[in-house]
């Protein structure tokens, strides 16, 4: 609005200055200044909600880098900025740093960002990026002693006279197992705390994921690779940034429950959201 005011100032200006009865609405000069300024300062972040706006799922691992893009780019004041500019920037800048000031919020965001393969720790501050790692370290171990604990071996949940009966019968020998050569015994499997520090580190390694990527699909991709972390990944990037998807399917459950439909049953409600989500 206040963009398309100074767009058509001139334009206003010798409408409302035809007619005594406006004449007093015509926009003065401190006027036009105040309106540069916020549009000056707002035209970023127009940009930037409409693009956030059109992202079907957003995970908290984009609060971390979005503060800093705040902070050095989109709300950085510049030189040639008024005093009302700079004003309004420090305003927004210091809200926003203040909302997330709270060190267990700065964790969480710092351990979302460390585990999405687009920022790793880009955006963590190299004080807290030792804390970071030990606390990766530390849940990665807490993931396999629950595994571990709930997994419990077939044969010792079993009787023994049981398991001799349902074992298996003998595999008759095929030609090409006369020509298998013997190989020697490989090294020795790595400790725990070796395998979590080695998968950690390969990870920290690998090569940055675009930032236009699907964080969640290259996970699905690498679970293998990095199983005890992918495990964490899914546990963190869950976590959506915004309400904006919660709000679309809100949406779209007023346009299928009508006046003309009130009696849906819920069950065909939710089955006609999924199907008007996913189709």
């Amino acid at each position: 609005m206040i963009s398309r005011v100074l767009e058509q100032h001139k334009a206003i200006t010798q409408v409302l200055s035809s007619d005594r009865k406006l004449r007093h609405f015509t926009l003065s000069w401190q006027d036009i200044d105040v309106l540069e300024a916020i549009n000056k300062c707002l035209s970023p972040l127009v940009e930037f909600t409409d693009a956030l706006s059109g992202e079907k799922y957003i995970s908290v691992s984009f609060l971390k880098p979005t503060l800093h893009l705040f902070n050095s780019s989109i709300l950085a004041v510049q030189e040639d900025d008024t005093g009302l500019a700079k004003s309004i920037k420090q305003k927004i800048v210091d809200y926003l740093n203040e909302k997330y000031s709270n060190p267990a919020i700065q964790e969480l965001l710092d351990m979302t960002s460390a585990l999405d393969p687009r920022f790793k720790f880009k955006y963590v501050s190299e004080d807290n990026q030792g804390s970071i790692q030990d606390r990766l370290t530390a849940e990665m171990k807490s993931l396999m002693t629950a595994d571990s604990e709930e997994n419990t071996p077939l044969e010792t949940a079993m009787p023994a006279d049981v398991t001799e009966d349902a074992a298996a019968p003998k595999k008759k020998k095929c030609l090409g197992s006369f020509f298998k050569v013997t190989t020697a015994a490989g090294p020795p499997p790595l400790q725990q705390d070796q395998a979590i520090a080695l998968e950690l580190q390969s990870y920290l390694q690998t090569e940055t994921l675009d930032a236009e990527e699907d964080p969640l699909k290259w996970w699905r991709e690498h679970h293998r690779v990095y199983p005890r972390l992918s495990n964490l990944a899914r546990k963190y990037l869950c976590i959506p940034a915004t309400s904006s998807s919660s709000e679309r399917v809100f949406s779209t459950g007023g346009n299928i429950v009508s006046c003309l439909r009130s009696s849906l049953k819920p069950d065909h409600v939710d089955r006609l959201v999924f199907l008007a989500k996913n189709l």
